[in-house]
């Protein structure tokens, strides 16, 4: 079996991977829900990859959470829930669906009106499986349709959105900054007195608010912790170099010794923009 730009052999191979008796013996033991981490894996590293700017390395990371949704469609073919291209079908049609302003009557609309249009269209999808299932309405109320699995500041962001829609939000940035500096004071408050799992649950209201100020200045959280996690080791690389010049380690050295050469690399990065 040769590669081939071919959607149709790449259900072909995956096929043949699951097939008992000659298929992969890995692949044959897998499940939806031994393959959900890997799934959500290579969505991050598609992210990654448009994060870097690396278009090739994106391409073939591309292929790989296509995978996943191949791998997927095949499990749910196999026990006759569905196959890829039942999922091809829905895709489109909630494409169609959504887009009334492209594909409809609804042409030449503002941005604006395209999300309120968009909103109206999940809600009426949200009314019609609610009936499928045989209620009255849809359940969960205003905050209902985010995903448990979600990464937990992405969640916090579309949860902050979801009840912001319903006017329960801060209207200025700096009310919210006061709300870190509160959260900041009850954690102070909880190391002094509180058991562990008191002053974790107050790290959390501390986060939870944080975000909230980053989706008010329009920073998406999840990429500014990135931004700082590569910041910080690009600054303590320079750490371990500085020292290696002096013929010693990071285990070797103090903790005043490198916060001053940490401090060193903070003004050579500052520096040249200045």
């Amino acid at each position: 079996m040769k590669a081939s730009r071919d959607l149709a052999r790449l259900l072909e191979i995956m096929a043949a991977l699951r097939t008992p008796g000659s298929g992969c013996p890995w692949d044959l033991e897998q499940t939806f829900a031994t393959i959900a981490p890997y799934t959500i894996e290579e969505a991050y590293e598609v992210n990654e990859a448009i994060a870097r700017g690396d278009l090739g390395d994106l391409c073939d990371e591309l292929g790989d959470l296509l995978l996943q949704v191949v791998f997927h469609a095949r499990m749910a073919e196999e026990c006759g829930a569905f196959d890829f291209g039942d999922v091809v079908q829905a895709i489109t049609e909630k494409l169609l669906r959504r887009h009334p302003h492209v594909f409809g009557e609804a042409r030449r609309i503002p941005v604006e009106a395209v999300n309120t249009l968009w909103e109206r269209v999940k809600a009426d999808e949200k009314a019609i499986r609610a009936a499928a299932r045989g209620e009255t309405e849809p359940s969960g109320g205003v905050l209902a349709g985010v995903p448990a699995g979600l990464p937990a500041l992405l969640r916090a962001g579309k949860l902050q959105a979801k009840a912001a829609r319903v006017g329960f939000d801060w209207n200025d940035p700096r009310a919210v900054l006061a709300k870190i500096r509160e959260e900041v004071d009850e954690v102070e408050a909880a190391i002094e007195s509180e058991p562990a799992d008191r002053v974790a649950a107050e790290i959390g209201d501390l986060l939870f608010a944080v975000v909230n100020l980053a989706r008010h200045v329009g920073a998406d959280p999840e990429q500014a912790l990135r931004s700082a996690n590569v910041k910080f080791e690009r600054r303590f690389a320079a750490i371990e170099q500085a020292l290696g010049q002096r013929g010693k380690t990071a285990s070797d050295a103090t903790l005043a010794e490198m916060d001053a050469l940490w401090d060193a690399a903070k003004a050579a990065e500052i520096t040249p923009e200045a």
